[in-house]
């Protein structure tokens, strides 16, 4: 039977390599909620309306923020308890967190174009049923000259 250590400092230890390995792990379930790269740039719209909609959904982070949140709360206690030697983690929570960040913004101002664009062709339609028409317009401008 192996013999427990109740010793602090292999406490410590031990605890500091949960938190970290907790960290770690709440990185890659953020990251695995992310979209991919692809869902992003690629489109199979119609229009684009439809490329608009498929983009914010595609722009959305799913369980990123959260997963993020308990990285964060996991590596600010590991911090305070001076338990982390290096601040590669306090890196890849900084880097992930902007890239959420800019997520979440994408979504917001795509969010505003889709509300956008049908209301900007409705009216252009109304100003082309009002009167404007272009093939007229060219062939006044041609009889004058």
């Amino acid at each position: 039977m192996a013999q427990s250590t109740f010793d602090d400092d292999d406490l410590f230890g031990e605890a500091a390599d949960e938190m970290r390995a907790d960290v770690e792990k709440h990185l890659r379930a953020a990251k695995s909620t992310l979209p991919t790269a692809d869902a992003v740039w690629e489109t199979d719209a119609d229009n684009v309306l439809g490329a608009l909609n498929g983009l914010r959904s595609a722009l959305d982070t799913g369980d990123a923020v959260e997963e993020l949140r308990q990285a964060k709360k996991q590596y600010v206690l590991g911090e305070r308890a001076d338990a982390f030697e290096d601040d590669e983690l306090a890196d890849e929570i900084e880097a992930l967190q902007e890239l959420v960040e800019s997520l979440e913004e994408a979504h917001d101002q795509v969010g505003e174009l889709t509300s956008t664009v049908p209301q900007l062709r409705s009216d252009l339609e109304d100003a082309h049923a009002d009167g404007v028409d272009a093939e007229a317009d060219g062939d006044e401008e041609e009889a004058e000259a």
